[in-house]
């Protein structure tokens, strides 16, 4: 068994703090086998009127759930939490798990004043430890002794009858217990920055992988882990492989989807396309099946799991090359050692000519190589008949797009009207698709003045909103009355209008993550503005062109006036869904040219009489 004893103890400064009062644990389990919560003992102080008043967490406050076929949670809320408060809560948790001890947090969202980790483990059983995150930890290694005491009974041969007594053997074996012991104190919080994909990649922990377990007079049992090891494990379960063989439920179905089709490419887009249509995801991740492919067929709902295997599964009948891919969410982190949880996940993938094609029949708005964007995490394993393994790019190779068209008109009292044109493409599409796809206009439109600063929108209209695989294109006409700021006889105006970048996402001196945009993505702008009557050009920007280190970013910037129309064109792209740290003051510094850059102004200035004359008797000329 592996034990693990918890304590802790907690000050709550503010109402922000009060989540802290809510301690849950996730329990594994599998077949008779299970993880259990016991021995809670919990209590809440109080300063109240110059004394500590203790309140006591009951039985009736302690509650248990399941999550899935493999997954329970049991919670506790402490009693009486207020600001200022201090909470203290032990627990023990008993695994039978005994090749898997969790990853152990050194690091938290909160800091920590002290604390102390302590494993002990017999001889018998030889771990190797694993650290992550940039925090210095420096165990402590001791030992101990312990022993084991064995009984046994001997009854003389034909005793039965003659009240022969029973000997009894006693024997004892001492054994080694290996201790390793993490003393640290004042712990910074981890703090979250912008454009990460999830922090807890970078939390400070430690990782006690079970090499080998090896008792007296026995051979060698070896656990040591491997992402083949662990991919072949879970091809092997029930859940996983034994579905991908399950195929006589569709096979009627599928004969009748696929009449008239021959290409491999006609073949894959059909299937995904049915079961797309078909299932309906029930929000439960998981990379194995919960109640078997059959009857979530049957049940036309499952869970990422059921409708993914099953998906292979049929796209293997056809003939194609398919097979299964393990990923891990972005919400549940990179598993960056071998591990059972490291996955939560699986999508499909297809080979076809010299790469694979991803898909994902869980979302209404996937289609083939997009996948959702809660699968774009660095990297998943394609699973082979047999469980053999290799890793694959989950990052798309393409970038998403979104390009804006505006035809501005500025009347000389500075309100601004016009129309515009955005087409979204890829990602750009995915994303508006599943935010916006089931909000009625009026509400969206509600949504899109309060984004563009008060600006009123009519005549809207949106081609092909839900149509995946073709872009999003929406044309409406603006005006703004005070679109453009006037002092004396200037006029001053953001050649980007309400599309100006105003704040740089990156302040940090330093950072110590990489920046991940989830996948590669261009704005593009151009823009037309009538110069109002009356006015001229006083000046406009200049232009720049800047990229990032490696090609990775670039920004063009172009301003042109003939004084009577502007032409703004405005192209920022990003080549690398993921920068690395080493990169962060480039980008940095590439975000902060950019920004100052926008907000630099367009001047206008009223034409003068004697201008008007001269203008006037040139035209007569």
């Amino acid at each position: 068994q592996v034990i693990t004893k918890v304590h802790e103890r907690v000050k709550i400064y503010t109402k922000e703090g009060f989540d802290y009062g809510t301690i849950s644990e996730s329990l594994y389990q599998r077949g008779s086998s299970n993880e259990t919560l016991s021995s809670i003992k919990a209590y809440t102080y109080n300063w109240v009127d110059g004394n500590v008043e203790k309140s006591k967490l009951k039985g009736s406050d302690v509650f248990s759930e399941e999550t899935s076929k493999y997954w329970s949670k049991k919670k506790f809320t402490m009693p009486n939490v207020k600001e200022g408060c201090v909470i203290e809560y032990s627990y023990n948790i008993v695994s039978p798990f005994s090749y898997s001890l969790d990853e152990i947090d050194l690091q938290y969202d909160i800091p920590i004043v002290k604390q102390k980790i302590k494993v002990s483990t017999p001889e018998y059983f030889v771990f190797k430890t694993q650290s992550k995150g940039y925090l210095l930890v420096d165990p402590q290694h001791d030992a101990t002794t312990a022993k084991i005491n064995f009984t046994s009974f001997n009854r003389p041969s034909g005793s039965v009858g003659n009240f022969q007594q029973s000997s009894i053997n006693r024997s004892a074996v001492d054994y080694r217990i290996d201790i390793s012991t993490i003393e640290m104190s004042d712990v910074p919080a981890l703090k979250d920055e912008p454009f990460v994909n999830n922090i807890d990649n970078y939390r400070s922990a430690i990782k006690y992988e079970l090499q080998y377990v090896k008792f007296p007079n026995s051979p060698i049992k070896d656990y040591t882990s491997s992402w083949g090891k662990v991919v072949k494990t879970i091809y092997e379960s029930e859940g996983f492989g034994d579905q991908l063989d399950s195929k006589r439920y569709y096979k009627d179905d599928l004969a009748i989807i696929l009449q008239g089709i021959s290409t491999d490419m006609e073949k894959m887009n059909t299937i995904f396309q049915f079961v797309k249509s078909r299932m309906h995801w029930n929000s439960i991740y998981g990379y194995t099946s919960d109640e078997g492919v059959k009857k979530a067929y049957n049940l036309k709902t499952g869970n990422i799991a059921d409708i993914n295997l099953m998906l292979v599964s049929m796209l293997r009948s056809a003939g194609l090359n398919a097979d299964p891919v393990l990923v891990s969410t972005r919400s549940n982190g990179v598993p960056l050692f071998p591990t059972m949880r490291g996955f939560n996940y699986v999508v499909a993938a297809v080979k076809l000519g010299e790469g694979n094609v991803f898909l994902d029949a869980t979302n209404k708005y996937s289609k083939p190589n997009m996948l959702p964007t809660r699968t774009i995490n660095w990297a998943g394993r394609i699973v082979k008949d047999g469980g053999a393994t290799t890793s694959v790019s989950l990052i798309p190779p393409y970038v998403s797009q979104q390009n804006i068209i505006l035809m501005v008109t500025i009347s000389p009292e500075g309100e601004v009207v016009g129309k515009a044109r955005k087409m979204a493409k890829e990602y750009v599409a995915y994303s508006h698709r599943n935010k916006y796809g089931d909000i009625d206009e009026e509400t969206y439109l509600e949504k899109l003045e309060e984004t563009y600063d008060g600006l009123e929108i009519s005549e809207y209209s949106i081609k092909d909103k839900n149509v995946v695989g073709k872009p999003i294109v929406e044309s409406f006409s603006f005006n703004k009355e005070d679109g453009v700021e006037i002092i004396g006889d200037k006029m001053y105006l953001s050649p980007l209008f309400w599309y100006t970048m105003s704040e740089n996402p990156f302040k940090l001196e330093n950072r110590d993550y990489p920046i991940d945009f989830t996948y590669p993505w261009q704005d593009k702008y151009m823009i037309n503005v009538k110069i109002p009557e009356g006015y001229k050009v006083e000046s406009i920007p200049k232009g720049m062109n800047i990229s990032l280190q490696d090609e990775a970013g670039a920004f063009v910037y172009q301003v042109v006036s003939n004084n009577i129309d502007l032409q703004i064109m405005v192209d920022l792209r990003l080549n690398q869904a993921v920068i690395p740290v080493h990169n962060y003051l480039g980008l940095k510094e590439f975000y902060k040219a950019l920004i100052e850059k926008q907000a630099e102004k367009i001047v206008l200035s009223k034409i003068s009489n004697d201008e008007n004359s001269q203008s006037a008797t040139g035209e007569n000329k």
